[in-house]
């Protein structure tokens, strides 16, 4: 925990919660009779409104972006090295929004929020959800703050993929779209890791066919699972070299199946404190919501003709060592920008990190991205 809260740190933050009581249309065809969004905000809104950013998280992510909840946090929210007074994202400059999906864990409505039809958990009763969901979720939310354009929309892996879709379906109320580690649709074999990790989940005993809450038990093995495959598809092979090697938690082999290598040691303890802190239902419908997302099969399978509707400006990074949002990935968005003509900058950043890249403090990445926003609060001030 931080004994005194860093000078470039939005300090302490209180989380916000929207409530929605108009139905919200839902691309499967069902709908939510009413919904929460829980949100935080870092910065002011100038006079103007023109200097809202919208940051969208990515599939284990949620609102708590920056700042402290309280003295005792052991650690800042998981963006905190982007935003802040004087960081990339700027708070002095920009009014910073940062929400947790429909969907999700952390107080928006999600299978753990009670059906007001029956009175208990949604569990695996909540409609499947998509990005484009979550984008006109996230417009209502812009309506209430009184924000009729977002100087920038930004996010890392699904949360890339959610600026795109901004762009795409909100075309005048976005100057800017920040697309980091991320890609235009999932390869087959990211949708195949994808399925491990839901299978863990649903062959689990304690699953109970997502009513798991009745029972007063959850997942819990599956959920490490999931996370432990998950995780090592967000490091890159150099990264967990230098970071665990071959080394061994006791110097000597012991010829049993209990945990010797100090990897497996991270791997378990990443799994055991992800499934005290995430609910399974919510894993499964972010990763369907990660297979699903495709712009281009509304627009006769062409990226190039969804990107057309766009008129942002894009920036687009990528890293070195990201296999599972490699930067060939990237480079076909940037490609087909550059085909209808958008303005777009992209970097590639070289990293040992893997796909984890685009959370961690990496000189040369927090340089370019805050010369960009800096243009982009530059343009807000102007407006």
């Amino acid at each position: 925990m931080p004994e005194t809260i860093p000078a470039d740190s939005v300090g302490l933050i209180k989380p916000q919660t929207m409530h929605f009581d108009q139905p919200l249309e839902l691309e499967c065809g069902r709908a939510l009779a009413s919904c929460d969004l829980v949100y935080e905000t870092y910065g002011q809104l100038n006079a103007a409104r023109s200097n809202a950013v919208l940051i969208c998280h990515a599939l284990s992510g949620h609102h708590h972006a920056a700042g402290y909840h309280s003295m005792d946090d052991k650690r800042p929210g998981w963006w905190d090295n982007c935003i802040g007074p004087g960081k990339a994202i700027d708070t002095n400059r920009f009014f910073v929004v940062s929400i947790n999906n429909i969907g999700g864990c952390h107080g928006s409505t999600g299978p753990s929020s009670i059906n007001p039809e029956s009175g208990q958990p949604w569990g695996p009763d909540f409609p499947m959800v998509t990005v484009k969901d979550w984008v006109n979720s996230q417009a209502r939310l812009a309506d209430r703050l009184g924000i009729k354009r977002w100087a920038a929309v930004i996010g890392g892996s699904l949360g890339g993929m959610q600026a795109m879709q901004w762009a795409i379906d909100y075309p005048d109320r976005v100057a800017h779209a920040g697309v980091i580690a991320s890609a235009p649709k999932l390869s087959a074999q990211n949708i195949a890791f994808n399925e491990v990790a839901r299978q863990a989940i649903l062959t689990d005993p304690n699953f109970h066919g997502g009513r798991y809450y009745l029972h007063d038990t959850y997942p819990r093995q599956g959920l490490i699972l999931a996370r432990m495959v998950g995780h090592i598809t967000y490091l890159s092979d150099d990264a967990m070299r230098a970071k665990f090697g071959r080394d061994l938690r006791s110097g000597r082999f012991h010829f049993g199946f209990d945990v010797e290598f100090q990897v497996e040691s991270y791997l378990r303890h990443q799994g055991e404190t992800f499934s005290r802190n995430f609910d399974a239902n919510t894993y499964l419908l972010m990763t369907k919501a990660l297979d699903y997302y495709d712009p281009a099969r509304y627009f006769d399978n062409s990226l190039v003709k969804a990107l057309e509707a766009t008129t942002c400006k894009f920036l687009v990074i990528s890293f070195t060592t990201d296999w599972r949002f490699s930067p060939s990935r990237s480079e076909e968005i940037v490609n087909a920008l550059v085909e209808v003509g958008r303005d777009v900058s992209y970097a590639e950043i070289d990293t040992d990190k893997g796909h984890d890249a685009f959370l961690v403090k990496i000189p040369e990445y927090l340089k370019l991205f805050g010369a960009y926003m800096h243009r982009v609060a530059n343009e807000a001030e102007t407006h």
